[in-house]
């Protein structure tokens, strides 16, 4: 019978392929078709009678990191179906919807595969539905992603980008709060903490679809964080990365005669917080051993008779650790990947699938991303290297040499070509899913003019007196410079796609003297999309001077964290003396 429902939908979207109107639209207008509705209608009926109430439906269509919200609901004791067909949809006892990537492919997938329709119903019957990021979107009339685009159409409201003329930076990504309505049901345990947020498109509230929203957000503008009505739920944020929060939101959905009496522990969460990241270099050591590493300027083995790799300790252990100090995310930077072959590295991907495992906050992982050819000449895109990250647990990946080199074409030139590692994965996974790590250093000189690239007053004058300098950018781990600066590069780079930068200092890593700051104020100045401040942090008070005196969306740290030196939740506190909002 499931086959039966299968071809159905298999035939009826390519008869409609051409059609402007939305899955659920069509659906509406086969309403009224008589016989034929009652035939379709005894087809939804059929229900697998082996369903068991510890399992959920997943509708994975192959983009993105899904892995994630996989790792949060056997954590939480649910095991998994995976959608194969439209009838796996129909057949659902309850069914997730982890949206994840852009608009456009999406729906092109829901089309094609007739699981737009079989959604469509679905949620039409009122059927335990929950939906994620993307699959909130999506829910809508249409988007203005690569657009406009209509959506499902079960929703009414466009889904538009965020307006960063009001000064907000876009991609809206980190830990934001919630103004939650009445009736939200999965959000009861949230209890005014903060959540996380990571796209660039969102859906206004409208007296059309006042009656959905339970929840909204504050970015610039109020916009709509979450819908109910019956047992249909879908939010923007992602829970499966919000900690123990968010597997709050998840249990609630998925039993909430289970949930909690207590009640919910309340926080202060009111806007969206500053972040606070921990940052991890993995690489092999000398005896083949992938160990988290800590470099002085990038030099990171031991100043000793046997000169050997600083090891400070296991990825995946110290990743745990991290997740429960309270690190707004974690970020792996295989500080080796440049000469490897990326998917031939297993155990750096086995690093990511073990860490999403019990780690529920965002993961970034980095290095030697981009187009390889391998020993037997087999050809590997970007795409394909970023698609096995983002699968193996990776939310967000990080590209270094590449975007350099894509970066200096494109000024160059004038012209994208949409063929650099950037700009494919960008479009694909939106740019939301794309960090950009820059490693310069500083270049004094005595005056503004003496070279062609953006050139500052720094606050400490150089060896020589000198007033002014420029930030060379760099490649192969920092090895060699190259000609261009990093604010062109900045600006380059989110021309390109990127989402975020991550903003390192070679003159300041692994100094413990704090961060740059001229250099992060120069940049996030700049651009508007985030900015991570890296290399230099020794103190709490590193923490709070970048972000009181530049406009960084989070700061990283690495050596102060692998040493003991200085807690996380010891920078968050001091951070909260500040009166700069973090989340605890």
């Amino acid at each position: 019978m499931e086959a039966t429902v299968a071809a159905s939908f298999s035939s009826f979207v390519t008869s409609t392929q051409n059609s402007s109107s939305s899955p659920c639209s069509l659906l509406l207008s086969r309403k009224n078709l008589g016989s034929v509705n009652l035939r379709f209608k005894s087809r939804l009926s059929v229900r697998s009678s082996s369903t068991s109430d510890s399992v959920v439906t997943l509708l994975d269509y192959g983009a993105g990191n899904v892995r994630s919200i996989r790792n949060a609901l056997r954590h939480l004791g649910f095991s998994i179906k995976d959608v194969q067909t439209p009838g796996d949809i129909l057949n659902a006892d309850r069914l997730i919807f982890p949206g994840v990537g852009a608009f456009t492919p999406a729906m092109d997938v829901l089309n094609k595969t007739g699981m737009g329709e079989a959604l469509c119903t679905y949620i039409d019957n009122d059927r335990p539905f929950l939906g994620i990021c993307l699959g909130l979107q999506l829910l809508f009339d249409s988007s203005e992603e690569n657009g406009p685009v209509k959506g499902l159409g079960v929703i009414p409201g466009t889904v538009g980008r965020f307006d960063s003329s009001a000064g907000i930076r876009v991609p809206h990504i980190g830990w934001n709060a919630l103004q939650v309505g009445k009736d939200s049901e999965i959000l009861d345990d949230v209890g005014n903490r903060h959540v996380y947020f990571v796209h660039s498109y969102r859906a206004i509230p409208s007296n059309e679809n006042k009656d959905w929203v339970s929840s909204t957000c504050h970015y610039g503008e109020s916009f709509i964080s979450s819908i109910r009505r019956g047992n249909v739920h879908a939010v923007q944020f992602h829970p499966e990365k919000s900690g123990e929060v968010g597997l709050s939101v998840l249990r609630r959905f998925l039993d909430p005669k289970s949930s909690s009496k207590q009640k919910p522990e309340q926080g202060k969460a009111s806007k969206l917080a500053k972040r606070v990241i921990a940052c991890l270099d993995v690489r092999t050591n000398d005896k083949g051993d992938l160990v988290v590493t800590k470099g002085d300027q990038y030099d990171v083995r031991e100043q000793s008779n046997e000169n050997e790799v600083r090891n400070l300790g296991k990825p995946v252990d110290l990743a745990r650790q991290y997740y429960k100090d309270g690190a707004d995310e974690i970020s792996f930077l295989n500080i080796t990947g440049f000469r490897d072959f990326p998917l031939g590295d297993l155990p750096m991907i086995q690093v990511l699938r073990y860490t999403s495992e019990n780690v529920f906050v965002p993961l970034t992982v980095g290095g030697g991303i981009r187009d390889f050819t391998d020993a037997t000449g087999r050809y590997y895109s970007s795409l394909e290297v970023a698609a096995e990250y983002f699968r193996s647990g990776a939310d967000k990946i990080s590209i270094g040499s590449d975007a350099v080199y894509a970066a200096e074409e494109f000024i160059k030139s004038g012209a994208k070509t949409g063929k650099s590692s950037l700009e494919q994965i960008s479009r694909v996974y939106g740019n939301q899913a794309v960090v950009v790590s820059i490693d310069p250093c500083r270049v004094y000189v005595n005056d503004p003019d003496d070279v062609p690239y953006k050139v500052i007053r720094v606050t400490n004058p150089g060896p020589n007196g000198e007033e002014y300098a420029w930030y060379q950018c760099t490649v192969s781990g920092g090895r060699e410079g190259r000609p261009i600066g990093a604010y062109e590069l900045a600006k380059a780079v989110e021309e390109l796609g990127a989402g975020e930068i991550l903003l390192n200092c070679i003159d300041c890593d692994g100094q413990g003297k704090g961060f740059d700051t001229d250099l992060v104020k120069l940049i996030s100045d700049s651009v508007g999309i985030p900015v991570i401040a890296s290399s230099g942090a020794g103190t709490p008070e590193h923490f709070s001077e970048v972000f009181e005196t530049t406009n960084a969306s989070a700061a990283l740290a690495a050596g102060i964290f692998h040493r003991k030196e200085v807690p996380i939740q010891s920078v968050k506190e001091h951070l909260l003396e500040k009166s700069i909002e973090v989340r605890m």
